[in-house]
């Protein structure tokens, strides 16, 4: 039987790469964001490959993404495999001089607007006996780096509660995993810098990062292994990088 995929922050990065491959498997895909038209445009491409559709909706918005679930179209009620891909960085400073939006933005999305989606998805999941939710991490949520302060934090939530899902959930046959990504090139570091193109550039001059196909490919070997195996946490660098703050630039 086919399975349905939901991907939260589908519309760029390691998102948009995830529904790409999960849509060349021919997997139903719920594709979510915040940006309409990019979403229209990956609708239009990908239903030629198998049946789609699209929320609009801010994770933050714990009503919106309970109300647009719970109103999905009949054929796309199950769903089979979460992945909780949305998040963000704002900013780089020291934890005396952080914008305290950048905080609000980062814990709200990263951290509350996982466990809303989640939350929302979880149950019929559990009803089913079987379920797969892939939490993308970074390792950002394993060590802490300067300036990462309350990014790191973030991301240092996501894989508590990355474990967490996979105690309360054992009991439920649910596979959980986490993937937790190094330096990939993607819209990360314009997000993180505000837009500013130039700093966000440098992030990945002198070397190879990981691209955001690099990831889905991991994604979807993750989630196509037979039921009884579970890859439960991952850490993924990209050759030059050996810890979040050791980069091999030439």
């Amino acid at each position: 039987m086919k399975q349905t995929a939901f991907i939260t922050g589908a519309t760029s990065g390691i998102g948009k790469a995830t529904a790409e491959i999960f849509a060349k498997n021919k997997i139903r895909l719920i594709l979510c964001g915040r940006r309409a038209e990019r979403l229209k445009e990956l609708q239009e491409e990908l239903s030629k490959l198998t049946e789609v559709t699209t929320l609009q909706f801010d994770v933050r918005d714990r009503y919106d993404v309970a109300d647009q679930i719970a109103n999905l179209p009949i054929d796309f009620k199950q769903i089979d495999i979460l992945i909780n891909n949305a998040g963000n960085a704002h900013g780089l400073s020291t934890i005396q001089e952080g914008n305290i939006d950048d905080w609000d933005a980062m814990l709200d999305i990263n951290v509350k607007g996982l466990l809303y989606v989640s939350r929302a998805i979880i149950p019929q999941m559990t009803t089913r006996n079987s379920g797969f939710i892939v939490n993308i991490g970074s390792i950002a949520g394993k060590e802490v780096y300067p300036n990462g302060n309350v990014y790191c934090a973030s991301k240092h939530a996501v894989n508590a509660l990355n474990k967490a899902m996979r105690i309360d959930l054992n009991k439920h046959n649910i596979r959980v995993s986490g993937i937790h990504p190094g330096a990939v090139e993607t819209e990360f570091s314009e997000v993180r810098f505000k837009g500013d193109a130039q700093k966000a550039e440098n992030v990945y001059k002198g070397y190879k990062a990981l691209q955001a196909e690099d990831i889905a490919d991991i994604i979807h070997f993750v989630i196509t292994r037979p039921y009884h195996v579970n890859i439960e946490d991952l850490v993924v660098y990209p050759t030059a990088q050996a810890s979040p703050t050791i980069m091999n630039k030439n």
